[in-house]
């Protein structure tokens, strides 16, 4: 039987009812996983006729997590960020995303100056989802026509989240869905 993002949304509530704390979305991680395994799904999804740029798929209106579809024309590179209280999960679709993880040195939590040492990297490869919990520092490079289902533990819109400057060395607080803004 085909896994569908019904069913995906289904078992991803249930998991995080159950266990809301890293194991939880850990499972969340696998189930997308499953979910990518779906042509049908990608094609619809993230496909070749699916419209261009981040659109929500499903938000849960008990947990708030939220299902969206990037769908990238262009090559990005994000600063170093964080989700600030939610998480994120990662599903590449098509093509690749390079992930980058930091570790903050500093001690802080919290916008002003800020020291960040890279600590890992790894490239999603389709099929393949990535974790970063609540506070996780990490940054994404994709090249054209990457494609990709993130799922975030709430609407980050209405997140106020870090992005890092490695240049200047300093945190800069944002609200918006995009950390690149």
């Amino acid at each position: 039987m085909t896994y569908t993002l019904d069913a995906f949304t289904k078992d991803a509530k249930a998991a995080l009812t159950a266990d809301n704390s890293p194991s939880g979305r850990e499972q969340v991680r696998v189930l997308l996983e499953k979910l990518l395994a779906n042509r049908q799904f990608v094609d619809e999804a993230v496909g070749p006729a699916a419209p261009m740029g981040t659109r929500k798929l499903y938000e849960d209106k008990d947990l708030g997590f939220v299902v969206l579809a990037h769908v990238n024309a262009k090559a990005h590179k994000s600063p170093p960020h964080d989700h600030g209280s939610s998480w994120a999960v990662y599903g590449q679709a098509v093509k690749y995303t390079d992930m980058s993880v930091y570790q903050r040195l500093d001690g802080g939590n919290d916008a002003g100056d800020a020291k960040l040492e890279k600590v890992k990297s790894y490239r999603l490869e389709p099929g393949h989802a990535g974790v970063y919990d609540v506070g996780a520092v990490h940054a994404i490079d994709y090249p054209d026509g990457s494609r990709f289902v993130r799922v975030t533990g709430r609407d980050l819109d209405h997140v106020k989240r870090l992005k890092y400057d490695m240049a200047s060395g300093k945190a800069i607080t944002i609200e918006s869905a995009s950390a690149s803004r």
